[in-house]
């Protein structure tokens, strides 16, 4: 359980619904978008910390890892968990992300998605 912020960001609407009530029930504030730009917007507009990211790899316009750069840039201390229905070894193969970046496979159960966003989120960061 956890009481952090979490910006999902997903464009199929099912996907994002499902992940936005997992995280919600797991007692997380929940901010979501269905595009890296809509994401952007948003963050302009939330003075409140963002603790997390959540974003699928494949976005329109803007790929997960290019919103993530653009977030970071704008908050560095807001951590990224990526998600697809690619397989890791995949996404990395082809570049999308390095290796051991945090990653969850879609489809994920609530469990999957609640123990890795909070490992993600206790992990220690680099100062």
């Amino acid at each position: 359980r956890g009481a952090e912020t979490i910006l999902v960001v997903e464009d199929n609407d099912a996907v994002r619904g499902a992940a936005v009530r997992l995280l919600q029930a797991q007692g997380y504030r929940v901010l979501d978008a269905g595009s890296g730009r809509e994401a952007l917007e948003l963050v302009e507009r939330h003075p409140e910390r963002i603790h997390l990211l959540l974003t699928d790899v494949v976005l329109p316009r803007m790929s997960g890892r290019q919103l993530a750069d653009q977030l970071t840039a704008l908050r560095p201390d807001v951590r990224v968990v990526y998600m697809s229905g690619y397989a890791d070894d995949a996404i990395v193969r082809h570049g999308a992300l390095e290796p051991g970046t945090a990653f969850i496979q879609k489809p994920f159960g609530a469990d999957v998605l609640a123990s890795r966003v909070r490992e993600v989120l206790d992990a220690r960061g680099d100062g």
